[in-house]
């Protein structure tokens, strides 16, 4: 299955970046929280918006894969919730919102597309 590529993929992304997380937080000298410190709070709200839309995202393009999306769909759809969190993550740790803007509508456009496909090809 081409998805479960593309969920592996993702989740080292993720390991990577849980351990941004701690790297900044000994680097920064924080244990619990934020304490304001603003490096700090978008390395923890990389990882979280990670966690609030890949999961959901990874279901849906699993679906429309399990219902007999083409490979090379799969691939583009996968291809793109990547670098879309790449991107998206370089948005928020570098404070540039063109690349978050970039990850944001890759990410949505993912879940878009695979949510329509799946209600298209629910009955073939």
């Amino acid at each position: 299955m081409i998805v479960s590529t593309y969920a592996a993929l993702l989740a080292f992304y993720y390991i990577y970046l849980s351990f941004n997380v701690i790297k900044v937080r000994r680097s920064e000298q924080v244990s619990l929280g934020d304490n304001g410190n603003p490096k700090l709070q978008r390395a923890v709200r990389a990882h979280a918006n990670f966690m609030e839309y890949v999961p959901f995202a990874i279901i849906l393009l699993f679906l429309a894969e399990y219902q007999g999306l083409a490979s090379h769909y799969c691939n583009i759809l996968g291809g793109a919730l990547l670098v879309g969190r790449v991107f998206h993550n370089l948005g928020i740790v570098e404070n540039n919102l063109k690349y978050r803007q970039i990850g944001t509508i890759a990410t949505f456009l993912v879940m878009v597309i695979s949510a329509f496909l799946l209600l298209v090809t629910r009955n073939s």
